[in-house]
């Protein structure tokens, strides 16, 4: 696991996992993209750690599958504004999986913050939060639930994806200190699924990079997350907002001094 606050991020709106779901990848990168897939949210999943742990290929073929997870759009790495314990405004890197392949106008939302308001649709949120429902009685016997009751619970529990929770969050308040007898689980899950629902989050600030330099760049600079430079092109990033070029300045002295606040996620 990657320190507390980093490691692999889930995207939002994953479609359930199944056994041929990278069945359009060539044969190693399906393998990195299932090992990966399978590892939970906050999971270490930089170069050097995967290269320990998947066998057979080393840090510089993890480098070019993850190239190539990005290009395919399940893979993105980006710079994102978040506050630190003290209440300041830190820079850090995160790595974001998408089980579902995106394309470059999605991650572009995505990264902009306009998920939560686009009209990319939701469903396969509201698959996951069905999921959850129909294995939430095998978990605790208390809470078991039938079909119909799951498809009427589905959409109130997608709701808490689309907020950023994750599966252990939904599970961990649905099952957290239970009464001794529950006579209505269907009355008392949609209770909390509703009463615990987390807050809208804060549109995210983040900043895409190249997979493959870390070179930071406007989403249409970097066509499947690789910037020009990188997949063989003329040029550079597009140009960064005003102020943003001072910041990543910041970041990279800050790199050179020691990683006192900094972690790659």
């Amino acid at each position: 696991m990657a320190n507390p606050g980093y490691g692999k991020r889930l995207a939002p709106s994953q479609r359930p996992r199944r056994a041929d779901g990278f069945a359009h990848l060539p044969r190693r990168e399906a393998a990195v993209a299932d090992y990966v897939d399978r590892q939970p949210e906050g999971a270490d999943i930089s170069v050097k750690t995967l290269a320990k742990h998947v066998p057979g290929y080393g840090q510089c073929a993890v480098a070019t599958i993850l190239n190539s997870l990005s290009a395919a759009g399940h893979y993105r790495r980006v710079r994102q504004s978040v506050t630190s314990a003290s209440g300041t405004n830190i820079w850090v890197w995160r790595s974001y999986w998408s089980r579902t392949p995106r394309d470059d106008a999605w991650w572009a939302h995505f990264a902009s913050g306009e998920l939560g308001t686009s009209t990319i649709p939701a469903a396969l949120a509201r698959t996951a939060g069905y999921d959850v429902l129909a294995r939430l009685g095998r978990i605790e016997a208390r809470l078991m639930l039938s079909a119909s009751e799951c498809a009427a619970l589905e959409a109130a529990a997608g709701a808490w994806f689309e907020r950023g929770a994750t599966e252990s969050h939904l599970l961990s308040a649905l099952t957290a200190g239970l009464p001794a007898q529950i006579s209505h689980p269907y009355g008392f899950v949609r209770a909390r699924l509703l009463t615990k629902l987390p807050p809208e989050p804060p549109a995210p600030r983040m900043i895409l990079e190249c997979t493959d330099c870390g070179a930071p760049g406007e989403p249409e600079s970097l066509p499947g997350g690789l910037c020009r430079t990188c997949t063989g092109g003329d040029g550079l990033a597009a140009p960064l907002p005003a102020g943003v070029h001072d910041r990543v300045g910041s970041l990279r002295a800050a790199l050179r001094a020691g990683p006192a606040t900094l972690t790659d996620g």
